[in-house]
């Protein structure tokens, strides 16, 4: 199984703002954790390029980007929790750059999957705002350069603790992209809501799936395997991307979740599982949030074991019976546009 992790010195002298919890010591956790796990050695470790102002423009406005380039070489705080430091634009730049080469790589056949350790992240930024700790939405402009390179179905699973409302802004009316996202609600930013489904063409291509705080591996596995991994197959993308934020860890500073790495190693199963079909294996995982440094090694270790192949599938969930309306509520809305009457 070839699998790379794009990682670059650059990322870690993106200014986020002083005592801010997006800090350059997450890349070292995760390193840190790749290696402690035996796995570095069994990855490509690949340097990445920029992303170039073309695959920008795909999803972000030209005010947007010339915003966010005028930040180089200044201290530019953008809102209350999103800055950017004298090297920020170009570590952003190096972001998306690093998840769209990625999927270039997948997609010639030269990679099968991907990690990319990136910062700053990028799911809150929207066409025309930078938001939530993010500049470019990198998991956005990857997904569009798939589109451009040809592709007519690409998937997008977001488990982050936070909603991505950008990427959810960007593709909302593109039946192209099937955009699903497992968050605490309500929390921030305030969007994803279960009835936020798209428009137009786009209609039941955007999934939320809000959450209570407190739920743990048992709940989201559960909810992964009996709602987005059937959704995932019935679409049957020719690629999946991941937008894995590792702040629902119980662990973690700035959310209610209680997930452990074994519950991101149960999540990266079905977004393995849902690459089955079209796709080929083709899965490509970008870093969003997760701000415990120790949390963070361990989880992202496991989902790496399990993009390389390795460990064993975690064993069937608990019943969790606290999803049991949760899940009667996903089935009413998004049954409309969804087979989930036998799950």
């Amino acid at each position: 199984m070839r699998v790379a992790l794009y990682d670059d010195s650059l990322f870690r002298q993106h200014d986020a703002g002083p005592g801010h919890p997006e800090r350059p010591a997450r890349l070292d956790a995760i390193r840190r954790g790749i290696r402690a796990a035996g796995l570095e050695g069994k990855l490509l470790l690949l340097t990445p390029r920029p992303a170039t102002p073309q695959q920008i423009l795909r999803v972000h406005t030209e005010q947007h980007l010339s915003r966010v380039a005028a930040s180089a070489g200044h201290t530019r705080r953008f809102d209350l929790d999103t800055w950017a430091g004298p090297r920020s634009y170009a570590a952003a730049l190096l972001a998306a750059g690093a998840v769209t080469d990625a999927v270039d790589r997948v997609l010639n056949g030269e990679l099968d999957r991907a990690f990319c350790a990136v910062r700053p992240p990028g799911h809150h930024a929207e066409a025309d705002r930078v938001m939530g700790f993010c500049l470019f939405n990198n998991v956005a402009i990857a997904a569009a350069h798939g589109l451009a390179r040809g592709l007519s179905r690409v998937a997008i699973v977001d488990w982050d603790v936070h909603h991505g409302n950008g990427t959810q802004a960007i593709f909302y009316e593109d039946a192209r992209v099937l955009y699903v996202s497992s968050h605490e609600y309500p929390f921030y930013p305030g969007t994803g809501a279960l009835d936020e489904t798209g428009a137009g063409a786009g209609k039941g291509f955007t999934v939320n799936l809000p959450l209570p705080a407190g739920l743990g591996d048992a709940e989201y596995a559960r909810l992964y395997r009996e709602v987005v991994a059937p959704i995932g197959r019935a679409f049957d993308p020719e690629l999946v991307l991941v937008s894995a934020g590792f702040d629902p860890h119980r662990d973690d500073p700035l959310a209610g979740m209680r997930m452990t790495e074994h519950g991101f190693a149960a999540l990266a199963d079905v977004c393995l599982g849902i690459a089955r079909g079209a796709a080929g294996g083709r899965v490509v995982v970008a870093l969003e949030g997760g701000y415990d440094e120790e949390a963070l090694a361990m989880s992202a270790a496991a989902v790496v074991a399990r993009l390389l192949g390795e460990g064993k599938p975690e064993a069937p969930p608990e019943r969790a019976p606290r999803l049991d309306p949760l899940l009667t509520d996903y089935r009413r809305e998004l049954g409309r546009f969804w087979d989930l009457a036998s799950c």
